[in-house]
Parts: C-alpha cells; structure tokens; sequence
C-alpha cells in the first residue's frame, strides 16, 4: 500500500502486518500514480481521480470506461507484491525559453513518450541485514545473464544494483496500425536496493518502448533514486536543526 506524507510528491512504501519496513522516494512530476488500494471500493474511488487527472482534457465519456480498466489494472498488481506503480507521460517536445529567460514547458499532447514505473519489495534470505554482502549476491547473480547489464551503484541509502535488459518483439500484422509485421524494441532498468531495516529488497522498475528517449528515462531513474531512504525524510530534518 502506499501513502501520503504532507508533500504531496513525497511518497513510502508503508507496511501493514508481515509487510516490508517502509521505504521513501521522490515521485516526479508527470508520474500518475495507479490506484492501488487494498479494498475494491477504495479502487473505484482512486481509479476515477486517476483517470481525470492522467485524461485531464478528457470528459465523462472517456473517464467513464477508462476507469473500471485501470481499476482492473490495479487489482492485479495488488497481489503481485508491487507496494507502488505508475505510468510516466512525459512531452516529447523540446523546452523552449522567453526572451526574459522563462521556460515554456510543452504539453504532452504535442507529443508524449511513455513509461510504467513500479517498486516492490521482494523477501531476501539475509540474518544480519549485511547490506553489501546481499548486493554482491543479486550482482553475481544477475552478471550471469551475458544479456544484463549490471552495474553496482553506490547511492545515498546504501548499495545497490542496477541491471539494464533490452528485448525486441515481433508483432504480428493484425494488431499493428499499418497492417504489416513490425518490430518492437523496448527497455527496462531494474535497480535492486537492500533493505538495512530488514530482510528484504526493493526493486525499482522503469520499463518503455519509447526507447529513442532512453537517455531521458535512465536521468529520471537516477534523479528518482537519489531521493530513495530508509529512514523517514521528516525525522532526517528534525535531527539537522
């Protein structure tokens, strides 16, 4: 489940019993946040904010079939152990600025690339909560695959471990606009953080077709996990004054 903390762009993982210790992040902007909930009614009820807010220009008769889907959507995930998930709608255009300086931002709808973003917390069989010797373990293992690749990381919340994985699909010509067969190439970075607080791993996912923005994707993953904590962000400030 996640909540809220009083910034809005500040979210955690938050536990309920048996469930992983909490986790903090910065979400950015243009994320839209799925309407995971642990009841169907409170999915109802995030699936039609969601909707309006990720369809902002839309109406009732786009909100109204677009949200049962998404509700749908986020019953699924619910018992995948993703704790948060979202879809990232970024413009394609270049920023532009004014003769004073000012940035004028694009709106997506001049184009827009696309990217689903989704922590989970997966149980790891660790006694001392050894945090490097756990992220050598998930290195030595994902390094297996000549197809990965894996890169260590030293992060503010500790280690981790990155591992970049790239897939070329063939799609059949009746689910194509065109008609014809096409290739589809996409890519997914995966960056596995052990926990310090307990036995367990966090996995961020960022996963995209939209692979001529790569570059872009790979920023925002690292601006995203430069903010990842284990210790809540507002005692962190209470112990700095």
């Amino acid at each position: 489940m996640t909540s809220f903390t009083d910034d809005p762009m500040l979210l955690r993982s938050a536990p309920a019993e048996n469930d992983p210790p909490p986790i903090w992040f910065l979400a950015p902007e243009g994320f839209f946040a799925l309407p995971l909930a642990a009841t169907a009614e409170e999915r109802t009820e995030r699936a039609q904010a969601f909707v309006r807010e990720l369809y902002s220009r839309g109406d009732e008769t786009l909100w109204g079939p677009a949200a049962p889907y998404f509700s749908a959507m986020a019953e699924l995930l619910e018992g995948s152990g993703v704790s948060y998930a979202a879809m990232g709608l970024f413009s394609t255009s270049e920023e532009e600025s004014t003769a004073e300086g000012d940035v004028v931002r694009r709106d997506p709808s001049d184009g827009a690339a696309q990217c689903a973003f989704t922590l989970a917390a997966v149980p790891t069989d660790q006694e001392d909560v050894d945090t490097d010797v756990v992220a050598q373990g998930i290195l030595a293992a994902l390094s297996k695959d000549p197809y990965h690749d894996v890169q260590w990381l030293d992060l503010p919340c500790g280690p981790a471990v990155s591992c970049v994985t790239w897939r070329e699909f063939k799609l059949n010509p009746q689910v194509t606009a065109s008609g014809e067969a096409t290739e589809l190439v996409t890519a997914q970075i995966q960056v596995h953080i052990p926990f310090p607080t307990g036995p367990y791993t966090a996995v961020f996912t960022l996963f995209t077709a939209a692979v001529d923005y790569w570059t872009r994707f790979i920023d925002l993953m690292g601006a995203i996990l430069q903010t990842v904590s284990f210790v809540d962000p507002s005692e962190e400030a209470m112990e700095a004054v």
